[in-house]
C-alpha cells in the first residue's frame, strides 16, 4: 500500500492537489519525491459544471507555473467540502459550491484531463495528511510517520486524525468529530439536538455569538486586540474560548494520544497570540493533574503554516495512491449518510461534517497509508 503513481511517460509522477472551496481553488504540484513544486489561487465556479471546468483549470495552471506539461501528472487529489462517496468518485450536499445532488466528480474531472486518475476525499482529512506530510519533511530525524490531529477551528469545529501514517476515518466516517462532544450539559443547543457541544464553544460562530464584530474585522481579530487593550469582557471571552479549545485538545490527546495538535481553520489565522493563549490554558489545567501534567499537552499544540496549502498538498499526497477500493465491512446498521446519524451535517461545510468517505483509488476499512 505505498506505491506511487507514475505518468503516462512511465517515469515516477508529479501529482496535483486541489483544495476545493467556495469562493477559491488551492493548488499544489508535488514532485515524486512529495516536495511542493508550485502552488496556485483560482476563484472556483459554482455548480456542477463550474466547479469541474475550474478544478481543471487549477490543475493545468499549476503544473503550468512550473514550467511543465500535463503529461507529467500520474494523479490528482480533491479535497471537496460536503458528503463525499470516494469509492464512486462523488460529492454531493456541497452548498457552498452549489452542488446539491451527487455529482460523480472524479469521472468527469478524470475524462476532462484525459483519463489521469482523480481521488477524492473530505476536505478536513486532506488538511489532516498534509499537515502530517509537512511535519514529516520539517523535522529531518522525526518519525517517519507522524501521528497528529489537524483540529479545524472554522464555522464549525472538527478533526482530522493521522495515526501511525494512516488517515483514521472510524467505522461510519465520524472519527475526529469530536465538535458534538458535549463538556457542559447546561450549555448552549447545538444543530446536532445535544447542549453544550465542544462546537458552541470553540467555532467560528460562537465566537462571533460572544464578540460580534463592530469594525468589519473578522471576530477573532477584534476579540483579541481588544483584551490585549485591557477590555475585561474581551479578557473573560478570550480565555473562555482558550479553555474550551484547550478542552479540545485536551480530548484528542486523551482519547487517541497523538503526537501533535495542529491548529487549523479560519480562526487559527490568528496565529501566534492564538497559540500563546491555548498553551497557557493547558499549563494551568495541569498545574491541578500531575497526570495531565505528565503529557506535555502544550508542547504537542501547533500551528498549520501559514504559508503552505496544506489541505492542497494533502489531496496531493492522497493522488499518488494507486490501489483499487474495497467494499467496506460492515458493522450493524452503520448510516451510509451521515447526515442520517447528524441532521446539522448537510449543511456544515467547514469543519469537516459528513465525513463518511472513502478514498477512490485506495483500499479502505478504515484508514489509509501513503509514501510521501
Amino acid at each position: 500500500m505505498t506505491n506511487t503513481r507514475t505518468s503516462r511517460s512511465g517515469a515516477a509522477a508529479h501529482t496535483v492537489g486541489l483544495d476545493i472551496g467556495g469562493t477559491k481553488i488551492l493548488g499544489a504540484l508535488l514532485d515524486a519525491d512529495g516536495g511542493l513544486v508550485a502552488v496556485t489561487r483560482l476563484p472556483t465556479e459554482l455548480g456542477p459544471d463550474g466547479v469541474v471546468r475550474s478544478a481543471a483549470r487549477a490543475v493545468h495552471d499549476v503544473v503550468g507555473a512550473a514550467g511543465l506539461g500535463i503529461d507529467v501528472v500520474g494523479g490528482v487529489g480533491l479535497g471537496i467540502p460536503g458528503i463525499v462517496d470516494a469509492r464512486a468518485g462523488t460529492v454531493k450536499h456541497a452548498v457552498n459550491l452549489g452542488v446539491a445532488e451527487e455529482l460523480p466528480l472524479a469521472e468527469l474531472l478524470s475524462e476532462t484531463l484525459g483519463g489521469i486518475p482523480v481521488v477524492v476525499e473530505n476536505d478536513l482529512n486532506v488538511a489532516a495528511v498534509g499537515a502530517a506530510h509537512q511535519l514529516e519533511r520539517d523535522k529531518p530525524g522525526a518519525a517517519r510517520h507522524e501521528d497528529l490531529a489537524f483540529l479545524a477551528l472554522g464555522t464549525g469545529v472538527a478533526s482530522g486524525l493521522v495515526m501511525d501514517g494512516r488517515l483514521r476515518r472510524g467505522v461510519s466516517g465520524a472519527a475526529g468529530e469530536i465538535g458534538h462532544v458535549p463538556i457542559d450539559p447546561s450549555g448552549p443547543e447545538c444543530s446536532c439536538g445535544q447542549r453544550g457541544c465542544i462546537e458552541t464553544f470553540v467555532s467560528g460562530t460562537a465566537l462571533a455569538t460572544a464578540w460580534p464584530s463592530r469594525h468589519g474585522r473578522p471576530s477573532p481579530v477584534e476579540l483579541f486586540e481588544a483584551a490585549d487593550a485591557g477590555d475585561d469582557r474581551a479578557v473573560r471571552v478570550r480565555k473562555q474560548f482558550a479553555d474550551a479549545v484547550a478542552a479540545a485538545v485536551r480530548l484528542l490527546a486523551l482519547t487517541v494520544d497523538v503526537r501533535h495538535v495542529v491548529l487549523g481553520g479560519g480562526v487559527a489565522q490568528l496565529g501566534r497570540p492564538l497559540l500563546d493563549v491555548v498553551r497557557e490554558s493547558l499549563r494551568e489545567q495541569a498545574q491541578a493533574s500531575p497526570f495531565l501534567a505528565s503529557l506535555g499537552l502544550a508542547g504537542r499544540v501547533t500551528l498549520a503554516p501559514p504559508d503552505v496549502p496544506v489541505a492542497a498538498v494533502g489531496a496531493a499526497v492522497l493522488g499518488r495512491r494507486d490501489e483499487r477500493p474495497e467494499e467496506p465491512e460492515e458493522f450493524g446498521a452503520a448510516p451510509s449518510d451521515p447526515s442520517a446519524k447528524d441532521p446539522a451535517a448537510a449543511g456544515r461545510t467547514e469543519a469537516g461534517a459528513g465525513r463518511n468517505t472513502a478514498l477512490a483509488g485506495t483500499k479502505t476499512k478504515g484508514a489509509l497509508t501513503w509514501r510521501s
